[in-house]
C-alpha cells in the first residue's frame, strides 16, 4: 500500500511540475523592462505570463557584458506547442521556440534574436538549431551550385550538384530519424526543400520548379504546424517573396494566383478564416485595396456564415473607406431649401472635397487661397464642409469669402458623423474626385492640391 501511495504522488507531482523559460539578451534593450509570454495558436497570440527584465554583468563567453536577463514560470496546465517571448512593446521584437514539458533557457542578441539565438536548456529546442543550421550549410551549398550554373549555362556542375543534393537529402534523413517521437518532428520534415534532381539551365525552369515544389513537405491539416508561426511564415514567404514581379500589374495578379494556391490547400475552414484575416492584415500596411477586397469577396464572404467576423468585416471596410481609389463615402446637404447629394452632383469633372473650420488659423489662410486658385478652374467644383460648433461664424464667412463654392455645415465638429466616416482628424483636410467621386488624392496642404492640377 506505501509502495502505491509513493508511486501515485510521484505521478501527481510530475502532472503537476511547472517549468521555466530562462533568457539572457546581450546586450539589454533600452526602454523595456517587460518580457511578455505568449502560446501561438493559428495566427492568434493567447497571453501566458509575463515579467520584468533585471540587469546584472553577466559573464558570457569569458566576457563580463551588462546583460538583460529574465525566468518566466509556464503554468502547470500549459499544453505543449510554439511560444513566443515578446521584448520591445513598439515593434515587432520577439524569440520563439518550442515548449514541450521541459525548462527553456536561452541567449540571444535582442537586435539579431534569429541570428544569435544560443539554446543552453530544451531538447527539443537544442535539436531544432542544430537541424535548421546544419541543413541550412548543406542547402546553401546546392543553392550555390545551382545560381552558378543560372549565371553561366556552359559550366558543368552536374556531379557536384549530385553530390551536394545527396549531402542535404542525407542530413534531412538523419534528422528526421533522431527527431521521431519529439515535438519537433513535424516541422523538420515539413522544412525539407524539394531539390530537382539535376540542376537546372533556365531560369524559368527553376522558378517554375520552385513554385510547383514548394508546398510538397507541408501539410497544412497537421495542428502542430497549425499552431505555430511555422505555416504562415511559409505563406508570406511564397505569396510576397517566390511570387514577385517589378511590374505593378503583373504583381498584383501574381498576388491573386499565390492566394489561391495557398487557400485552396487548407481543408480546416476556422484555420482558413484565421490566415485569410492574417493575410488582409498583412495587405493592410501597403495599403494594397485590389487584394483585400479580392480576399474579402473571393475568400473570406464564402466562409461560413457563422465563421465571418461581422466586427472584423465592418473595421476593415472603415479603415479603408476613404482611401485613394474608393468612391467617396455619400452624405447630404441643404443650399438654398435645395437638397444636393454628393454621389450625384454632375456640375464639374473635378472635385475638391475639403474638411476646414472657422476656428482653425490653417484653415482661415489656406481656405482664401484654395478659393483665388479655383476662380478660374471651371471643371473643378469645391465642396467645403466645414465642422463647426455653431452656425453663426460660419454662415456669415461662406457667404461673404466663399462664393461659387457648395458649402456644407457640419455641427459637432470632431464629434460629426461625416468627418467621423472619412476619418477626418485634423484641418485643412483634402480629398480630390473625379466626377465619379472616386477618390483620386487625398494632398496634405493647398500646395499639394495645387501642384496635383497644375500636372493635369
Amino acid at each position: 500500500m506505501k509502495n502505491i501511495f509513493t508511486f501515485l504522488l510521484l505521478i501527481s507531482s510530475i502532472a503537476n511540475a511547472q517549468y521555466t523559460v530562462k533568457g539572457i539578451m546581450s546586450p539589454k534593450i533600452e526602454k523595456s523592462d517587460w518580457i511578455i509570454l505568449y502560446k501561438l495558436e493559428g495566427t492568434k497570440q493567447i497571453f501566458v505570463n509575463n515579467t520584468s527584465i533585471k540587469g546584472d554583468s553577466i559573464d558570457i563567453n569569458g566576457k563580463k557584458e551588462f546583460a538583460g536577463n529574465f525566468e518566466l514560470k509556464i503554468p502547470s496546465s500549459a499544453k505543449s506547442g510554439a511560444y513566443r517571448i515578446n521584448y520591445r512593446l513598439e515593434g515587432a521584437s520577439f524569440v520563439d521556440f518550442f515548449y514541450n514539458k521541459e525548462d527553456v533557457s536561452f541567449v540571444f542578441n535582442p537586435d539579431y534574436p534569429e541570428q544569435s539565438i544560443d539554446f543552453l536548456e530544451s531538447s527539443e529546442n537544442k535539436l531544432f538549431n542544430e537541424y535548421i543550421e546544419t541543413i541550412s550549410i548543406a542547402q546553401q551549398q546546392v543553392d550555390s551550385i545551382q545560381v552558378a550554373v543560372l549565371q553561366n549555362p556552359n559550366l558543368d556542375l552536374k556531379s557536384h550538384y549530385k553530390k551536394a543534393k545527396k549531402n542535404v537529402d542525407s542530413i534531412q534523413n538523419k534528422f528526421i530519424d533522431i527527431s521521431k517521437k519529439k515535438y519537433v518532428a513535424p516541422f523538420i520534415k515539413a522544412n525539407l526543400r524539394s531539390n530537382p534532381k539535376g540542376v537546372l539551365t533556365s531560369v524559368n525552369d527553376y522558378m517554375s520548379n520552385l513554385k510547383n515544389s514548394y508546398f510538397n513537405a507541408l501539410d497544412f491539416s497537421n495542428k502542430t504546424l497549425m499552431n505555430s508561426s511555422f505555416l504562415t511564415n511559409k505563406i508570406l514567404e511564397y505569396v510576397f517573396y517566390i511570387n514577385f514581379s517589378d511590374d505593378k500589374k503583373t504583381q498584383q495578379k501574381l498576388f491573386k494566383q499565390s492566394l489561391e494556391t495557398v487557400l485552396s490547400k487548407i481543408d480546416s475552414q476556422p484555420y482558413k478564416k484565421d490566415v485569410i484575416e492574417f493575410l488582409i492584415e498583412e495587405f493592410e500596411a501597403s495599403k494594397n485595396l485590389e487584394i483585400i477586397d479580392y480576399l474579402f469577396d473571393n475568400q473570406y464572404n464564402k466562409l461560413p456564415e457563422n465563421l465571418q467576423d461581422k466586427k472584423f468585416k465592418s473595421e476593415k471596410v472603415a479603415l479603408f473607406i476613404t482611401e485613394v481609389g474608393r468612391i467617396a463615402p455619400d452624405f447630404s446637404w441643404k443650399e438654398n431649401d435645395k437638397t444636393f447629394n454628393l454621389s450625384t452632383l454632375n456640375d464639374a469633372e473635378n472635385y475638391v472635397l475639403v474638411f476646414w473650420s472657422t476656428s482653425c488659423s490653417h484653415c482661415l489662410r489656406e481656405i482664401p487661397l484654395l478659393h483665388s486658385y479655383m476662380e478660374n478652374k471651371k471643371n473643378i467644383k469645391v465642396i467645403a464642409f466645414a465642422l463647426e460648433d455653431d452656425s453663426f461664424v460660419w454662415e456669415n464667412y461662406s457667404k461673404t469669402n466663399l462664393l461659387g463654392w457648395h458649402n456644407v455645415l457640419g455641427l459637432n465638429k470632431w464629434q460629426n458623423k461625416i468627418s467621423r466616416t472619412y476619418q477626418v482628424s485634423s484641418t485643412p483636410s483634402y480629398f480630390v474626385l473625379d466626377k465619379n467621386k472616386k477618390i483620386i488624392a487625398k494632398p496634405n496642404e493647398i500646395k499639394d492640391v495645387k501642384a496635383f492640377f497644375n500636372k493635369k
